[in-house]
């Protein structure tokens, strides 16, 4: 070969059946091929294993998928591009024109927006109601025929509870598939409950450094086949070294999670005994209205602490910029802290009456905890209430 040929077709490299890599290597390719066409048909036909287009599936990626689908306790995953993609792909693949969504005033943003507008537009209606209302989420049901039920817990931003067990229950007598998204709880937590899909953002514990940005849906292999076709058309692919970034991550996972939990905790309890703020809200505390069923449905209680101050915004936005420790922008889940003022979490779609049931008020702030110093945290927390109370 002449060496503009030879550049375009290397000399391959095999590794002997019995020398494995300790880290699988990343599969940084779009295309893969077999030795004839028979053998390429019978793959696209799926009667046979391998992969033909990054698209549809790439080694690296599936290792991730692998993996993340055995940390909650389901046998199969399909990884995309973002956690926000992750929740429009798996909506759009379940629903179709007359059907009826159920979600909630308290969910993520962006969730409410696909639920509302996207799917909006092609003929899908929805109701939203409080996560805590087990009543009306019964009447719902009960009274309007509805495909799927779409929560979170804990809630983003202000860690409200739902009562997973209940709306499963009510989502299964009435035909209703459950789609859980369970990003603040981790993935390793909320497994034994019958939610028929879980959704999260790989953008935040799973990944771990703020620096890569990924979505998983979780389920059983059966549900997720006919999501299969749909996410490949859709597009929003994983790139495999964003999945072996992501699978790196994974190896710290459980360390960060309950090391930073310890933490959230312990400035949960600060902040609770200052008089300058009114509310915490925090699982692990005694004090917050759901810790019942909080310590019933999971073993660590995550890394967001929300609280309110008496003072309001401008109190808000003043503890934000006295922390240096805590970066002021939006994601959770990494390595570093992060902080959220009243400004950075009003939310323009609601209603009057939903910004009462979405809990966030005027002097609302939310803090992803770290894996800083627990003292220095504190210290640090304690330089925003003094700045707070100026």
């Amino acid at each position: 070969m002449k060496k503009p040929t030879r550049v375009n077709h290397p000399p391959a490299v095999h590794v002997p059946p019995d020398n494995h890599p300790v880290v699988a290597p990343i599969y940084q390719t779009v295309k893969f091929e077999f030795e004839s066409v028979e053998e390429t048909v019978r793959s696209l036909r799926g009667e046979r294993p391998g992969f033909f287009y990054m698209r549809a599936a790439n080694p690296t990626t599936r290792q991730l998928e692998l993996t993340l689908a055995s940390l909650q306790d389901r046998d199969d995953c399909l990884a995309t591009a973002s956690g926000v993609n992750v929740i429009a792909q798996t909506l759009i693949g379940l629903t179709k024109q007359g059907d009826h969504v159920l979600g909630f005033v308290e969910t993520y943003g962006p969730t409410r927006q696909i639920i509302r507008r996207l799917l909006g537009r092609f003929g899908v209606t929805h109701t939203l109601l409080s996560i805590e209302d087990l009543p009306g989420i019964e009447h719902a049901l009960s009274t309007t025929p509805t495909r799927l039920v779409m929560f979170e817990s804990p809630t983003n931003p202000v860690t409200k509870i739902a009562d997973i067990e209940a709306i499963t229950r009510l989502a299964r007598r009435h035909g209703a598939v459950t789609v859980m998204d369970n990003t603040f709880a981790g993935l390793h937590q909320h497994g034994e409950y019958d939610v028929d899909y879980f959704l999260h953002s790989l953008t935040k514990y799973a990944s771990g450094s703020g620096d890569v940005m990924g979505g998983a849906v979780i389920a059983r292999a059966e549900l997720l086949k006919p999501l299969r076709a749909e996410f490949s058309v859709l597009g929003g692919v994983l790139d495999p070294h964003a999945a072996f970034l992501i699978q790196r991550g994974l190896r710290t996972y459980f360390v960060r999670y309950r090391e930073q939990s310890a933490s959230a905790l312990q400035v949960a309890e600060r902040l609770a005994r200052h008089p300058a703020v009114a509310r915490v809200r925090y699982p692990g505390l005694a004090a917050h209205p759901q810790h019942a069923l909080a310590r019933a449905q999971m073993r660590d209680f995550g890394t967001i602490v929300s609280f309110d101050l008496r003072a309001g915004a401008e109190a808000g936005r003043r503890f934000t910029e006295a922390l240096q420790l805590f970066a002021k922008t939006a994601s959770l889940g990494s390595t570093e802290s992060l902080v959220m003022a009243p400004q950075m979490l009003k939310s323009r779609d609601l209603t009057a009456e939903q910004l009462v049931i979405s809990a966030v008020t005027e002097g609302t702030v939310r803090l992803s905890i770290g894996l800083e110093d627990r003292d220095d945290l504190l210290a640090d927390v304690d330089r925003g209430l003094a700045a707070a109370e100026a």
